[in-house]
């Protein structure tokens, strides 16, 4: 047995600990290894006991950029993104970033300070109902009403951002309970009654669909984030290849299966090739694995896989028939279900006359642009930067047209190095995401492509990359205009292009500089090639302005109220 002088010695360091101290043990019980914030009155506690705490912090320049970087570390590591931010303002510039999270299912962690507890509810200075405003756009959010709550507040926020459908879970903190001190235990157990994250797969609807499939001549499969989350890359290429079934992707799911494989069609949706989006209105069986059926993927839902038996896997239920009347229901993780598929031995589907048919398409109509133009296409851009990094490096982008660009021209063939704002199409995103990526993976090469708007949301983030000594490569699609806007007045709005053509633009070359990081400017395909071969493979920083064609478009395109076999500006 303990003597009565050590317990006495235990209660007393116990008794040392505030509030502050009691949450960095806590993250660091989580495994937290590193935060992403910016400081202020409310979280002083906070930063104080952080100081003294072998956790790393990334001072971001705003605190969208510090939530943006720590989307971009879970989408690579896997791992929650853990955010900090100070009351009143500091959580509401946060608000974009959760939602974002939220939209693409995100596992982020965020504490945000609080006025103190007896002044809550009195229009404090820097006071706002953080929980209130967030609880449309977290999967859970708390406010800690007594500081001994705080071991067991963290441990089940970071259960369930990680667990089932993953996403963003916010902590409020008032100022006091971080400076109160407290004897808590750090080791509390979850309680959660409600929470059922894991659902079980229903055995007799997989029986279904897999007689389904063997009665199937056109069928297809959809694969959209939630085969990444579950890392299922492996299992959904096995299920494929064994019943010879063709693959789509959504935005948000490339990389899940290997691009160049023969069983692949491409990207389905607004922007998605000929032949994902003839597969999908033509499909007798459409299986959805991880995607949640959103407008930009279906188009007009009238003409959405008319003659298609439709099965749908999610691990969220409330997905299930949410948009699309849906033929098998499956709820579960994409992992468990697909090894569950390929533990029954059934005959596959006759599909040999619909795969020739769909290679038909490819051959006809892929993706296209001029190249006989004497500007830089950006499309040949993007088609460099995957020359260069020889298709391996983790691409982070804003919204817009460069990243249509870069989906359709970056042909992702490995899990998590696609880094993409989705659900909520967020410009300022794509910068401070790679400066999370690189974090997550220190090796990897990180290239940012970014439009010239949305790069000037975040840009100030810059300094990060010298003061951590990352060696992102910044590439600037530079059409000298809101891109997507402007490609959208002119079709849409008679060419009347109110306020997406940008007047006056920055020196990007000399703003790199003043922040210490080498930049060139690229305007040709000749200095492309060149500048591209130096820059792209070395450990260093570097942002590059490339000049392209400012009269681009995106193509094809499904207009909005148009079904997927709709299709603008498709190769005749």
């Amino acid at each position: 047995m303990e003597s009565k002088q050590a317990i006495v010695n235990l209660e007393s360091e116990k008794l040392k600990m505030n509030g502050a101290d009691v949450l960095i043990q806590a993250l660091k019980q989580e495994g937290a290894e590193i935060l992403f914030g910016y400081p202020g009155g409310a979280v002083l506690g906070i930063y104080d006991a952080l100081y003294r705490s072998p956790i790393k912090h990334v001072l971001a320049r705003h605190e969208q950029g510090a939530i943006h970087a720590a989307e971009g570390y879970a989408r690579v590591s896997g791992k929650p993104g853990v955010v900090v931010a100070t009351s009143g303002p500091g959580a509401t510039n946060i608000v974009t970033g959760i939602a974002d999270a939220m939209m693409d299912s995100l596992p982020l962690v965020i504490f945000t300070g609080q006025v103190a507890s007896q002044v809550i509810g009195t229009d404090a200075f820097q006071e706002a109902d953080v929980v209130g405003i967030t609880t449309p756009i977290t999967k859970h959010n708390y406010q800690v009403k007594r500081v001994e709550d705080l071991p067991r507040i963290v441990k089940e926020a970071f259960h369930i951002a990680t667990t089932g459908r993953p996403g963003p879970v916010l902590v409020d903190i008032p100022k006091d309970l971080a400076a109160l001190h407290t004897a808590a235990s750090l080791h509390a157990d979850i309680n959660l009654p409600g929470y059922r994250p894991e659902a079980t797969p229903d055995p007799l609807q997989i029986e279904n669909l897999l007689a389904a499939l063997g009665e199937s001549k056109k069928p297809v499969i959809l694969a959209g984030a939630g085969v990444l989350h579950a890392k299922a890359s492996e299992e959904l290429l096995e299920f494929s290849e064994g019943y010879q079934v063709p693959v789509i992707h959504t935005l948000l799911g490339l990389g899940g299966f290997p691009a160049q494989h023969p069983l692949f069609l491409g990207m389905a949706g607004m922007h998605g090739c000929y032949t994902s989006n003839m597969a999908i209105y033509e499909c007798d069986l459409l299986i959805n694995i991880g995607a949640r059926f959103d407008d930009r993927l279906t188009g007009n839902l009238n003409s959405f896989a008319p003659k298609a038996k439709i099965a749908h896997i999610d691990i969220d239920p409330s997905e299930l028939g949410k948009n699309v009347e849906t033929h098998f229901p499956i709820s579960g993780d994409a992992k468990a279900v697909l090894q569950m598929m390929m533990s029954q031995e059934v005959e596959g589907p006759d599909s040999i006359h619909w795969l020739n048919h769909l290679e038909q398409y490819e051959k006809n109509h892929p993706y296209w642009y001029n190249d006989t133009q004497e500007l830089l296409p950006p499309q040949h851009l993007i088609e460099l930067v995957h020359k260069h990094t020889k298709g391996n490096a983790i691409v982070t982008t804003d919204v817009g047209q460069h990243q249509m660009w870069a989906a359709q021209y970056y042909s992702f063939s490995l899990p998590n190095r696609w880094v993409t704002s989705g659900g909520l199409g967020t410009m300022g995103f794509g910068f401070p995401a790679a400066i999370g990526a690189q974090l997550a993976d220190p090796d990897a090469t990180v290239v940012s492509l970014v439009g010239d708007g949305g790069f000037q949301m975040t840009l100030q983030e810059l300094i990060l990359l010298k003061e951590w000594g990352l060696p992102v490569k910044v590439i600037i699609v530079n059409n000298g205009s809101l891109g997507m806007v402007r490609q959208w007045q002119e079709t849409f709005y008679d060419n009347r292009f109110s306020q997406s053509i940008f007047s006056q633009q920055p020196d990007f070359l000399k703003l790199a500089e003043s922040y210490g990081i080498k930049a060139y400017r690229v305007s040709t395909r000749e200095e492309a090639e060149r500048i591209f071969s130096e820059v792209l493979t070395d450990r260093e920083p570097v942002l590059l302005d490339c000049c392209v064609n400012p009269a681009e478009n995106v193509y094809p395109m499904v207009a909005p109220g148009k079904g997927l076999h709709e299709m603008m500006g498709v190769k005749p």
